[in-house]
């Protein structure tokens, strides 16, 4: 199979928590003010959990997703979680979003598809090419993530960046007659930089019963200036190789959607690809980086706020752990 896919973002739907935690709230907890967030992370707010699961609000933003694609439930043949946080360790996640959307005796088959914060650009990719083999025919795709009970209140440049938040959109084949395209998906991994971004805990190596396990192994670290450094030195080949052109300039690309890594990330790929800052999509003040549902959010906030009409061109683009890196071109 090769690109164009003629493939539709037929819906799209989100869901925020009612907890809104200002940068003043938290600046206290961590003793430092509210300016010094805004102006070296971006954030102003950020929406925390309080009795939700990733499940609850998947299952929010993925009725909203159906509704805005005049589907019903029953409609979806294939429901993929693809969120760079679990809720649990078994069952898969996909199953629990299945049972919270009143589908557990459905059958319908569900399963995760995980890359950090670029599981859900590796979900688009993986449900067009079964969408144009016919395998599927109305997919669910959806992003819940919940980084704050993993925040390391030590580490203020961290811990002051993350928020949660889900979103989720139905994928379709393209009716005849509409210009909806993907035009083109690339994932690149570079494990040198896999100790850069982590969570040790959790797993086989570090398990919640082994002797050896220490509270902290379960908190996230991240090497944010190491993380910046290897992404920019990749990104222009990355660009390239994803759509010719990229790596200096936008082209015939109308708008950028970009994963809500920081103020620095999202200024540094302004400032060294020439992508203008009014075509750049920034929800990063009022939500923080929400982990894998960040991209999705922000091509939500594109699609309802106009920013985004049918017809135009965008890409969807980031990093997440690995060091990987991630890029999506489609027309809407």
């Amino acid at each position: 199979m090769t690109f164009p896919f003629p493939i539709k973002i037929a819906g799209v739907g989100r869901y925020l928590p009612a907890r809104v935690v200002s940068s003043a709230e938290l600046g206290e907890r961590l003793g430092i003010t509210a300016a010094w967030i805004e102006k070296n992370q971006g954030v102003k707010e950020r929406r925390w959990v309080t009795h939700e699961t990733a499940s609850f609000m998947g299952a929010a933003a993925a009725r909203e997703a159906l509704e805005d694609a005049g589907l019903a439930l029953g409609d979806v043949d294939l429901i993929l979680n693809a969120s760079g946080t679990q809720e649990q360790a078994i069952p898969d996640g996909a199953a629990l979003l299945q049972r919270e959307l009143g589908l557990g005796e459905s059958g319908i088959p569900c399963f995760s598809v995980h890359a950090t914060c670029l599981s859900f650009l590796l979900g688009v990719d993986l449900a067009a090419r079964l969408l144009v083999t016919g395998a599927h025919r109305t997919i669910l795709l959806v992003s819940s993530d919940i980084s704050s009970c993993a925040l390391n209140f030590d580490h203020a440049e961290t811990s002051s960046l993350f928020g949660d938040m889900a979103a989720a959109v139905v994928l379709t084949n393209t009716p005849a007659g509409e210009a909806s395209t993907l035009h083109a998906s690339r994932l690149e991994t570079y494990g040198v930089g896999a100790d850069y971004t982590r969570i040790t805990g959790g797993g086989t190596a570090r398990h919640p019963n082994a002797e050896h396990t220490q509270p902290e192994d379960n908190l996230f670290h991240m090497n944010g200036r190491k993380v910046f450094r290897l992404a920019m030195r990749l990104a222009p080949r990355f660009l390239e190789r994803l759509y010719p052109g990229l790596s200096s300039g936008l082209g015939d690309i109308e708008l950028v959607i970009p994963h809500q890594a920081s103020r620095l990330a999202l200024r540094a790929q302004c400032r060294q690809f020439s992508f203008p800052e009014e075509r750049m999509v920034s929800i990063l003040e009022h939500t923080g980086n929400c982990v894998a549902a960040s991209i999705p959010g922000a091509l939500y906030q594109a699609v309802r706020s106009g920013r985004l009409q049918r017809g135009q061109r965008a890409l969807l683009l980031g990093t997440g752990a690995g060091l990987s890196m991630g890029g999506v071109v489609f027309t809407y």
